[in-house]
This record gives C-alpha cells, sequence and structure tokens, in this order.
C-alpha cells in the first residue's frame, strides 16, 4: 500500500530558467541535483513546511515540452497574495489570474516558464 506522495515531476525544456523561477519566485529550496540512469538532468526542490518535493526533469530525448491549457497545476499557500503578487511582478512573473474571493480565502495564479500554472491559496485571516 501506498504510504504517502514523495514528489511530483514536471519535465522541461530549460531547466535553469525553471528552477530559478522555483527558487527566487516562489521561495522554494533546491534539496538535490542529479542525473538518471537514463541521462535525465533531475533538480527537487520543496517548500518550507512540506514534505512533499517537485521533481524538475529536463530530458530532451523525449522531444518538445507541451503543456496543454488546463492540464495541471501546483498549489501553494501564501500568507499574503497581494504582497506576492508584487515580489512576483517584480521578477517579471505577473499574476495570470486573480486574485479571486474563494471559499476560505483568495486565490490566483502565476505561469511558470513552460507554461505550467501556479495557484496561490490565501486563506482567510481568523478574526
Amino acid at each position: 500500500m501506498v504510504k504517502r506522495l514523495l514528489h511530483t515531476r514536471y519535465r522541461v525544456h530549460d531547466l535553469e530558467k525553471t528552477v530559478s523561477f522555483y527558487k527566487d519566485v516562489l521561495g522554494l529550496e533546491e534539496v538535490g541535483r542529479q542525473t538518471s540512469g537514463r541521462g535525465s538532468q533531475l533538480v527537487f526542490l520543496k517548500a518550507p513546511g512540506s514534505d512533499e518535493e517537485i521533481e524538475l526533469c529536463k530530458f530532451d530525448q523525449s522531444g518538445p515540452v507541451q503543456v496543454g491549457p488546463d492540464l495541471t497545476h501546483l498549489a501553494f499557500e501564501v500568507d499574503d497574495l497581494d504582497k506576492f503578487a508584487k515580489h512576483a511582478a517584480a521578477k517579471g512573473y505577473p499574476l495570470s489570474d486573480g486574485p479571486h474571493p474563494s471559499s476560505g480565502g483568495r486565490i490566483a495564479f502565476v505561469d511558470a516558464p513552460e507554461g505550467y500554472e501556479i495557484e496561490l491559496i490565501e486563506r482567510a485571516r481568523k478574526s
């Protein structure tokens, strides 16, 4: 039986640009790099307070990376959506949608390099 989720993999073409986005815009920590047995370049990242990792994979032999619209996304909790939006825009990544009210808070989206969508969730502050 499955015990827990370890990581989610996203294949990318421009590995360093994507790693930079996850580290500099989202604030994730790089926790490892390796080359797989078949030659894939892999970078593992994780968010503070999370055990699960994101695996970014560059493997040109698989052909071009094609991210379909609304196919998949990662969701991250943020303390202050407005503050995050200003930070991301200053790094060249303005919000692509939102902010919008949501049950229990607000949500917004930003597009990562290669077209992967990132959802940002700000939970309602308790009074």
